[in-house]
């Protein structure tokens, strides 16, 4: 018999997500900051260290970020759990047919929904009910530390290119070099991310790529103002 294979990139969206948000953090903050700095007439050592300490602050205050929300999502499904047991504990009928109206919900006929939903409950009526009422799994149950240093190592990714650039870029063509090299970058994270993620690449890139020129431009105008006022 032949098999069938489906390949869908639906299971990518999380992680996928999550990258590309920190990378593009990452490249748009510390490109930004430094181009204001840059605007306002600053030394190359003032613009080196801006960058440093836009990339160590913007890890930090993503990983801190992510944490606590991530952390929140644990919390609340652990609050959900307990609470899972203790209606199991106290009323297993009741939620055995909470369980047969789901699966009638979705389409299957009344007897095969109590069935299913009778099989499952003596199986493991916690991970049925963790599953099919609350939709928490295995896959995508909340893990705080593991977010928030994926979600920092992504941002210093994306940060590192643009203060490179500054790092190795002459005196004379500094401005241009982040932005021309921060700004294909964004290109091809958004492009990367919609490919992946099965949708148009040109879309992807002209959207990321717009947004992080329009950040620039704006931080760039303000660091020139207050270069100009002496501030």
């Amino acid at each position: 018999m032949r098999r069938h294979h489906e390949h869908h990139k639906q299971d990518r969206i999380g992680w996928l997500r999550a990258a590309v948000l920190g990378a593009n953090d990452g490249v748009i903050s510390v490109s930004s900051i430094m181009l204001g700095v840059t605007s306002a007439h600053a030394s190359r050592a003032s613009i080196l260290l801006s960058g440093v300490a836009g990339l160590t602050a913007g890890a930090m205050s993503m990983a801190a970020g992510e944490y606590v929300s991530v952390h929140s999502q644990a919390d609340t499904e652990a609050a959900e759990l307990e609470r899972e047991r203790l209606e199991l504990a106290q009323d297993p009928i009741g939620e055995e047919a909470e369980l047969s109206q789901i699966y009638m919900r979705r389409g299957l006929s009344a007897d095969l929904s109590a069935q299913v939903a009778r099989e499952l409950m003596r199986h493991d009526a916690l991970t049925a009910h963790m599953r099919d009422e609350l939709g928490i799994t295995g896959e995508n149950t909340a893990r705080p530390v593991q977010a928030a240093l994926a979600s920092a190592a992504s941002f210093t990714v994306g940060a590192a290119l643009p203060l490179c650039l500054a790092l190795l870029a002459p005196a004379l063509h500094t401005t241009a070099l982040i932005v021309i090299g921060s700004l294909l970058t964004l290109a091809v994270l958004g492009g990367l991310a919609a490919h992946v993620g099965g949708a148009s690449i040109w879309k992807g890139a002209v959207r990321v790529t717009f947004w992080g020129a329009f950040a620039m431009a704006v931080t760039a105008g303000i660091g020139a103002s207050m270069g100009y006022k002496g501030l």
